[in-house]
């Protein structure tokens, strides 16, 4: 693969990460507000600390997606893993307008457990095609896991 089709292979995954995070945060101006309103569990963390977990995330994900892309020559060899890919980005920028816009904390739990599942598989597919591009998504994963645990907990504390 050419040098100048890998960077603008990396900038088309830096833009679908970004486009998928751009959804959430326009759909929600005052996450941190809302957040901060909801009665929490003592082990929730405090807002401003998902700003710069999701801005790690983010570059781990679209990083991890561009590797995958890079080492199979195309999107044709890894058309179901980077399919899988692509369902874990809309289902992860659905999350945020679900939980913090509509206020549907069921709705938004219920979600993310399907993000869990559709994240898992992908991390299986890109395993098997390159183990370092899988790597890079099991911190989202445990984000993702977490972020799961915690919307069911306000979800309880909140109805």
């Amino acid at each position: 693969m050419s040098r100048r089709r890998s960077a603008a292979g990396a900038g088309v995954f830096a833009g679908l990460v970004i486009a998928a995070a751009a959804v959430g945060s326009v759909a929600v101006g005052s996450a941190g507000r809302t957040y901060s309103a909801l009665q929490l569990p003592a082990w929730a963390p405090p807002a401003w600390l998902f700003g710069p977990v999701w801005s790690v995330l983010y570059t781990m994900i679209a990083v991890s997606g561009w590797l995958l892309w890079r080492n199979a020559g195309g999107i044709a060899p890894a058309r179901l893993a980077l399919g899988f890919y692509a369902g874990q980005l809309v289902l992860n920028a659905a999350w945020t307008p679900l939980f913090f816009g509509a206020r549907r904390y069921g709705l938004a739990l219920i979600e993310i457990l399907l993000l869990v599942v559709v994240l898992i598989v992908t991390v299986v597919l890109f395993a098997r095609r390159h183990r370092i591009a899988a790597g890079l998504l099991l911190p989202y994963l445990g984000w993702t896991i977490f972020a799961a645990c915690l919307n069911a907990a306000i979800w309880m504390l909140n109805r």
